[in-house]
């Protein structure tokens, strides 16, 4: 029997809050050829660099295929230059090893893209994003940690 190849998946990711911290949400887009998956979430107290990592982190828990061939794409410079140009990882320790977790069963490859650029795949993440944290009854972050912010503040 023939290996089959399968197709790249590209992952779309977005991640906003409104405040930072504030109620935040993530959005993920995911094409593989003709098929199409959107996914979301949002908590009521978070900030905008967790969501865009949690965005990376949903969106690769997401994919079945061990070994998959993934193109994300991403309009946060932390995320994007923290993985392909080794920042410190300062904060977020929580989400950081689930990502390293996840992304071992992939051949990851990263592309920063400008935001509220026009992109439609990145306009929709961001209409996820917004609409998640937008929602009633959101749940705190339970991995946000007030105090690592005042450490190391993003500004």
């Amino acid at each position: 029997m023939p290996m089959r190849i399968r197709p790249t998946i590209h992952l779309y990711t977005d991640g906003a809050s409104s405040g930072n911290p504030g109620p935040g949400g993530w959005g993920v887009v995911l094409v593989c050829g003709n098929l199409r998956k959107e996914l979301s979430g949002g908590f009521s107290l978070t900030t905008n660099n967790r969501m865009e990592l949690l965005a990376v982190i949903k969106g690769l828990e997401a994919i079945r295929w061990r070994g998959a061939t993934v193109e994300v794409w991403s309009d946060s410079q932390y995320v994007v230059n923290t993985l392909t140009q080794g920042w410190k990882r300062k904060k977020n320790h929580d989400l950081w090893a689930r990502y390293d977790t996840v992304s071992q069963r992939f051949n990851i490859s990263f592309h920063w893209i400008k935001g509220h650029a026009g992109h439609p795949e990145n306009e929709r993440c961001d209409r996820l994003a917004v609409q998640a944290y937008s929602l009633p009854g959101l749940p705190p972050d339970e991995g946000y940690d007030a105090k690592e912010e005042e450490l190391f503040p993003t500004n």
